[in-house]
């Protein structure tokens, strides 16, 4: 691959040409097949949330988050409270197209649209959702607003080097693995590792198809099985 170079002769990056500043997320519903995103509703979510939630009877989800996990109600009711008022991170609510129940939660963070970067987190499916297309189909309709309707070129996936489950997720998702930064924070009185992943607007168009063609109900068994594996529509990461 050819590197453009400046006067003086130096390695430079490519020109961005025509760039235009990305959107600021909104609190706009966007609705899929399995689920819906909407912005965090504490009234309305709280409860449910909390019940979703109280399933993963030994609170092993709440292990990578940096708060958590709330003994009562009033507890995470505050805490969500809290969080509603925040525009970065900005909190939304999976909903349950056929429950239509709270049943998930995850946000936009670290969100720079001068330089179209973003960042989805926060993310904590409960065990109703888990591995499950409503949890593939909720990351899905997060990315494709980003890039379809927002106009960022990066979108980011971190985590705790430790959280295995986390990473394995972000590859399935179509992230793409670019490094550990060492000691780069403090939770729960323990140093944190950062895994940093991300996928880029020139391989969303890739994955959109990948991501289309596994929720396809024909896709699921009649018991709701997977025929085939996301991965197995991601070939081209293995070219990357």
């Amino acid at each position: 691959m050819s590197v453009l170079t400046n006067d003086l002769n130096q390695p430079i990056g490519n020109p961005v040409d025509n760039w235009v500043a990305a959107d600021l997320p909104s609190d706009a519903t966007v609705t899929g097949q399995y689920c819906r995103i909407e912005l965090l509703n504490v009234q309305r979510d709280c409860e449910q949330l909390y019940e979703a939630f109280s399933l993963d009877t030994d609170a092993r989800n709440w292990t990578y988050l940096p708060y958590g996990p709330f003994s009562t109600v009033a507890q995470f009711q505050a805490w969500l409270e809290q969080s509603s008022q925040s525009t970065d991170p900005l909190f939304y609510t999976i909903i349950d197209n056929t429950t239509h129940q709270a049943v998930g939660l995850a946000s936009y963070l670290r969100i720079e649209p001068e330089t179209g970067v973003i960042e989805v987190g926060h993310i904590h499916f409960s065990p109703r959702i888990q591995r499950s297309r409503i949890s593939t189909e909720a990351m899905y309709l997060m990315m494709r607003r980003v890039f379809v309707e927002l106009g960022y070129r990066r979108y980011e996936w971190k985590c705790d080097a430790l959280n295995q489950p986390s990473r394995n997720a972000a590859l399935r998702f179509g992230f793409q693995f670019e490094g550990v930064f060492r000691q780069a924070t403090m939770y729960k009185s323990r140093n944190r590792d950062t895994a940093w992943f991300a996928i880029i607007d020139k391989d969303w168009p890739k994955q959109q198809s990948a991501f289309e063609q596994w929720l396809k109900p024909e896709n699921f068994d009649n018991d709701g099985l997977q025929i085939r594996k996301l991965s197995d529509f991601s070939q081209w990461l293995l070219s990357e």
